[in-house]
């Protein structure tokens, strides 16, 4: 658990500092006079779509990696671990599909999405350099996670890819990029550039030995991997389509589509950022969850499982509670658009949604690592069941909060089956008591807040609830005990205080 805790932890104070960045990025895409709201809601879309491109090329080679590392790892010397060179392979020739299928539906995109977002229809075939880099640094990104490069992935995806943005914003802003049609171009190339960044620094650090000669162990397994493949490739493109179908029906269905785009994407980010805890934990759990499932550890997968749960959900709640106090404030303190302010009531369902995945902790990865990775696929279907049809209906009726309320009982549901599933299956439960105490404290917390300083207006205000609401949040959880990680954390921090005031 040390060493999860130790990943998790460097790893989501590498994830802060790069929102730190996103959100100046972000300032600077929604502020008065700099770009549209059209302009930032294509770059919204631009993510969007590349997911969903990535989805469908990668052919769930993320997932075999993850399943089977430990196989290559545990059989072959590293020269003649074939794995990764078999996924880099099938996610360019899926890729490859990808590019043939955007001709062929082109005329389609036109139809659906001229009228309400032309800007996406004008910069189309860009979208396919961002999802192509996008495929290439996820299958990366599961290798480097197996090799215990977490925390550098992170630092690519978080900080790095936002640095490049922001340099591109800067160039913008100053007229060194003289027009929006030149910094979106510069733009589809961003992802490209943290892929080989992370391929260059796998071959330095000897990581990765690419062979195309066919190991024992991928002909000992082959069955067993198409087999896993097969299943849960539809299960990543569920997953990926409930993440970005909420953009995509937005910019499809509502008048001045890209432009609403952007106002939700920026609720989106602020929900982001509710989330980024969990990318570190689950980045620095998986190895360790595919090692508990082959030696059959179901001690160490219930001691992974509600301590991830418990630590997402104060983190989540902490951070959901202090976007929520500003929210509003910040938008007119930091003057951006107006129009932004419309996506605050979609923000609070979006946090909720955050929380209640958060807090489930990793059932999604002790599900895909076990045997019975296929019900990932079957809960993944009644996600997409619910979803879709759900989000259509509400945003046509709703606006942009419609989708935030679809995702928001779609994803209940979804990982209240998975829940079920690992209680009924393997008696792995995430929650306890100090779940309820978390959300009792953190709704307390927050109450006291708002009414104690909602006269206050300005940077000062902001802060001000900022301070005292983790001054009381964090006393709460330190002096209750909420979380099993508080005393090692504490200790090893007054240690190094220790040990710096000695020399």
């Amino acid at each position: 658990m040390s060493t999860i805790r130790k990943q998790s932890i460097i790893s989501s104070f590498v994830i802060y500092i790069g929102f730190a960045v996103g959100l100046l990025n972000t300032y600077f895409f929604t502020k008065q006079g700099q770009f549209t709201t059209d302009e930032y809601g294509l770059t919204s879309i631009f993510v969007a779509v590349a997911a969903m491109m990535m989805a469908f090329a990668a052919m769930a080679m993320p997932s075999y990696i993850g399943k089977f590392y430990p196989y290559y790892y545990d059989h072959l010397p590293p020269r003649k671990n074939d794995m990764l060179t078999w996924a880099l392979v099938v996610g360019i020739l899926g890729f490859i599909l990808v590019i043939i299928t955007g001709f062929v539906i082109k005329p389609l995109i036109t139809r659906k999405f001229a009228a309400h977002s032309p800007l996406l229809v004008h910069y189309y075939y860009w979208m396919f350099i961002l999802g192509f880099g996008f495929t290439i640094y996820t299958i990366l990104e599961a290798y480097a996670w197996n090799v215990g490069k977490s925390v550098f992935t992170n630092f690519l995806k978080e900080v790095q890819w936002r640095l490049l943005t922001t340099i591109l914003i800067v160039l913008f802003i100053t007229r060194v990029i003289k027009d929006y049609d030149l910094f979106i171009k510069l733009y589809s190339f961003t992802y490209l550039a943290i892929a080989i960044t992370l391929f260059i620094y796998l071959l330095a650090a000897k990581k990765i030995h690419l062979t195309f000669k066919i190991s024992k162990v991928t002909r000992r397994y082959l069955k067993r991997i198409v087999r896993l493949c097969t299943f849960l490739y539809l299960g990543v493109i569920i997953f990926t389509l409930s993440q970005v179908f909420d953009t995509i029906v937005i910019a499809s269905v509502l008048q001045e589509g890209t432009a609403k785009a952007g106002i939700f994407g920026l609720a989106q980010i602020m929900g982001s950022v509710i989330q980024a805890p969990q990318r570190g934990i689950v980045a620095a759990s998986l190895v360790h969850l595919s090692r508990a499932w082959k030696e059959k550890d179901m001690a160490l997968l219930q001691r992974v499982y509600q301590r991830s749960s418990i630590n997402m959900l104060i983190f989540g709640c902490c951070l959901f509670a202090l976007i929520a106090l500003n929210y509003t404030e910040a938008i007119i303190t930091f003057q951006l658009k107006d129009t932004f302010l419309l996506g605050f009531n979609a923000f609070i369902l979006i946090g909720f949604t955050r929380l209640v995945d958060m807090g489930t902790g990793v059932n999604a990865q002790i599900i895909g690592t076990s045997t019975y990775w296929k019900f990932e696929l079957f809960s993944g279907v009644i996600l997409l069941i619910i979803m879709l049809p759900l989000t259509y209906i509400l945003t046509r009726e709703y606006d942009i909060l419609g989708p935030a309320i679809a995702t928001f009982i779609s994803v209940t549901i979804y990982n209240g089956i998975r829940i079920l599933f690992l209680w009924k299956k393997f008696r792995l439960f995430p929650f306890t008591m100090r779940s309820a105490y978390t959300l009792l404290l953190a709704a307390a917390c927050f109450t006291i807040c708002y009414l104690l300083f909602s006269a206050m207006h300005g940077l000062p205000g902001m802060v001000l609830r900022s301070l005292v609401f983790c001054l009381l949040f964090g006393t709460g959880v330190i002096y209750g005990q909420l979380t099993p990680d508080i005393k090692p954390v504490l200790q090893a921090m007054r240690k190094r205080l220790r040990s710096k005031t000695k020399n």
